[in-house]
């Protein structure tokens, strides 16, 4: 075990001593099952959910957590969804970062890691829809938003600061402690649970808790490399002789 894991291990140690928990009952408030025994022996990591907990319940610093800060606790703002990472380029103008399926997979375990974010592709797009806001693309997965995402798009999204900012029904990049999803957001009556909705009925909705959202992107554009210049032709010729049968019967009456 190097000395950086160890230290890591002895600080959320701390953490539970120092909030008086048995290992068993510090790990229902985690929510992973049994204890946190495995954790404290460096047999099991400590996953990104687990990392999220610990700063939603204790207000944990994850740098601090993992050495790379001696700030411990940080403030977290109810319904703050705004991005924790933004990456700029060599002349200093943020960029947008692409975060590929593979990538979205660490995506929340990493959602504070500067160098993590280094390693991904960026770009800039000198359009003014990309002006005065954060954006940030990511990669469609599965076919849940069918027809309107296809597995394998792009989406462009928009950072959104608080939950307050989002309009109902609007389809987002929702990062959770463990995954990142694409969904139509409804709000509820009660602020404090979130439905997301899937486009393919073939997809229940399912609710959250909206402190459960990590960040929040709205989508406001794709890239889309399934362009098929034949899709329509059967239509079009439809509607053509649709059209010649229509006049040829216009003509009919006049004469």
């Amino acid at each position: 075990m190097d000395n950086l894991t160890n230290q890591t291990i002895k600080r959320f140690k701390q953490i539970r001593e120092e909030h008086h928990y048995t290992q068993s009952d510090f790990a229902k408030v985690l929510q992973i099952k049994n204890s946190t025994a495995d954790i404290e022996r460096g047999k099991t990591k400590i996953s990104g959910m687990v990392v999220a907990r610990l700063l939603q319940e204790f207000n944990v610093n994850p740098l601090w957590l993992f050495g790379e800060s001696t700030q411990k606790k940080l403030q977290i703002h109810i319904g703050d969804v705004s991005p924790k990472v933004i990456t700029v380029d060599s002349q200093n103008n943020e960029n947008i970062v692409l975060v590929n399926v593979k990538a979205a997979a660490g995506y929340p375990h990493n959602v504070q890691d500067l160098d993590w974010y280094q390693q991904l592709p960026a770009f800039d797009i000198p359009l003014p829809e990309y002006r005065n806001a954060s954006y940030r693309g990511f990669q469609v997965e599965g076919d849940s938003m069918l027809p309107l995402l296809e597995p394998k798009e792009w989406v462009i999204g928009k950072a959104i600061n608080n939950l307050a900012e989002v309009s109902n029904n609007t389809v987002c990049v929702v990062v959770l402690e463990d995954s990142v999803v694409v969904k139509k957001l409804k709000k509820n009556e009660d602020a404090s649970v979130i439905t997301l909705i899937s486009l393919n009925t073939e997809y229940l909705p399912y609710t959250i808790m909206a402190h459960q959202i990590v960040e929040l992107w709205e989508v406001n554009s794709k890239i889309s490399f399934n362009i098929d210049a034949n899709s329509n032709s059967t239509g079009l010729k439809q509607l053509q002789e649709a059209m010649a049968v229509l006049t040829s019967e216009v003509r009919s009456l006049k004469g």
